[in-house]
């Protein structure tokens, strides 16, 4: 992680990124569905798949085994992906040479082999260096990570409001270090247990999807009688939905408090009072 280039699919062995082979997009994608949903799949390849002759049989086998429905008809959902560890705590590709003693197996890919080898998302491109290596500290499950590292409005936001309040960028290896970890993946695990998210099935942090389309449901805080929330991009990023202001009061109170806290501590942190 010393290197300019910073790697978000396979940052280190604690966790991974499944994003851009469409883990998220499946129609049912909480934790324990596409923990089994991998699972499933990766022991019938490692049972199934000897060389590439084996493929086809395989892909059919996983596609009638699972519930194809997804979010976005545009994003892929690639069949390939898979648990690279016994401790499950990495995904990745089944077809990747490192997986198969050496043998590139990503040409009967849906995207082929190029294309996957190439591929930045725009994570790599808008999010800074010291805000990657920051999340990657922060975060050791694929899960989470992947849901985080993706969502470029949250990471930025989250960094420029700590920024802010402590009045420069910590270092990125302070958030690898208690209880500054502690406290910002606090904050990132909102995406997974955010009470004022909308229950919509088709919302996928700032986006509605239907169909092949998509649009973003921005927050009517007029209709609710109040200003835009300075925590704007947060919310949109965590698919909130107010019915009043009693709710956007109670939401903004909760996202000052992971400010407050990481503030505090960085006082201590600097020897402040």
């Amino acid at each position: 992680m010393e290197d300019a280039f910073v790697h978000l699919c396979q940052p280190d062995g604690r966790k991974s990124c499944g994003a851009c082979c469409g883990l998220y997009n499946y129609t049912v994608n909480d934790r324990e569905s596409l923990v089994l949903r991998l699972r499933n799949r990766t022991a019938l390849f490692r049972r199934t798949v000897k060389t590439k002759d084996d493929l086809p049989g395989f892909s059919r086998q996983a596609r009638h085994m699972e519930d194809s429905s997804r979010i976005y008809e545009v994003i892929y959902c690639c069949e390939y992906l898979g648990i690279l560890d016994d401790d499950e705590k990495t995904i990745g590709c089944l077809l990747h040479p490192m997986q198969n003693r050496g043998v590139d197996m990503r040409d009967v890919s849906f995207y082929g082999r190029q294309l996957c080898d190439g591929h930045f998302c725009p994570s790599y491109h808008y999010i800074s260096r010291e805000e990657k290596l920051a999340v990657i500290h922060i975060l050791n499950d694929w899960y989470l990570f992947g849901l985080c590292i993706t969502d470029i409005d949250l990471v930025k936001e989250y960094f420029r409001l700590v920024s802010e309040r402590v009045f420069t960028m910590p270092p990125a290896q302070l958030f690898g270090e208690p209880p500054f970890q502690a406290i910002a993946r606090a904050f990132f695990e909102l995406k997974i247990a955010w009470p004022f998210r909308s229950p919509d099935d088709n919302r996928f942090g700032k986006y509605a999807f239907n169909g092949r389309e998509y649009t973003i449901p921005y927050i009517d805080y007029e209709a609710i009688g109040c200003e835009k929330s300075p925590y704007d991009k947060i919310f949109l990023s965590l698919s909130s939905e107010f019915r009043d202001e009693n709710e956007l009061r109670r939401a903004e109170e909760i996202i000052r408090h992971h400010f407050d806290a990481f503030a505090q501590a960085y006082q201590r942190h600097c020897g402040g009072d």
